[in-house]
């Protein structure tokens, strides 16, 4: 008789692939509960709690299936005068992912990684940046950050995107 523990555990544990796609369902999931960017209009939005540090939220493109966001801090980064920390998002609502495309400020992957990067430093990457994304939106949550604390603001702000 064969027996599931027979086999290599190896072959039981999740792969690489599997675990970053559980990370983007991770990040959507958070997204969701936090500000429930699906459901908004596209423009600015602030989230101002008692600690300081006001989160922005710009949604950029809001299509039947994605929704483009930018999220960041109200801080600017001394060495480049953007916005920081800042991630660009991409929500797939029909399969109930969240990605992060990139999280440096004006930087595109190619510009972070150059040209043809090895598959493996890109995945390696997208690891990174969306690990990052689930332990932020995670303290954003515990800080008390929601979509009760959202609101929209008007063209003075997203002058300073």
């Amino acid at each position: 008789m064969t027996t599931a523990f027979e086999r290599p555990l190896h072959l039981l544990a999740p792969t690489r692939f599997a675990y970053l796609m559980g990370l983007y369902a991770e990040n959507y999931q958070r997204l969701v509960r936090l500000f429930r960017p699906h459901r908004l209009a596209p423009g600015t939005y602030l989230s101002s709690i008692d600690d300081g540090l006001d989160v922005r939220l710009d949604l950029i493109e809001q299509h039947r299936y994605t929704v483009e966001l930018r999220l960041n801090y109200c801080m600017t980064d001394p060495d480049t005068g953007e916005l920081s920390p800042s991630a660009w998002l991409r929500l797939y609502q029909d399969a109930h992912l969240a990605e992060a495309t990139h999280c440096h400020p004006g930087r595109h992957l190619i510009d972070v990684l150059g040209p043809y990067p090895p598959t493996q430093t890109v995945f390696a990457h997208r690891l990174q940046m969306n690990t990052f994304l689930t332990r932020w939106l995670e303290y954003l949550g515990e800080q008390g950050h929601s979509v009760g604390t959202l609101r929209r603001v008007h063209s003075d702000l997203r002058a300073n995107a």
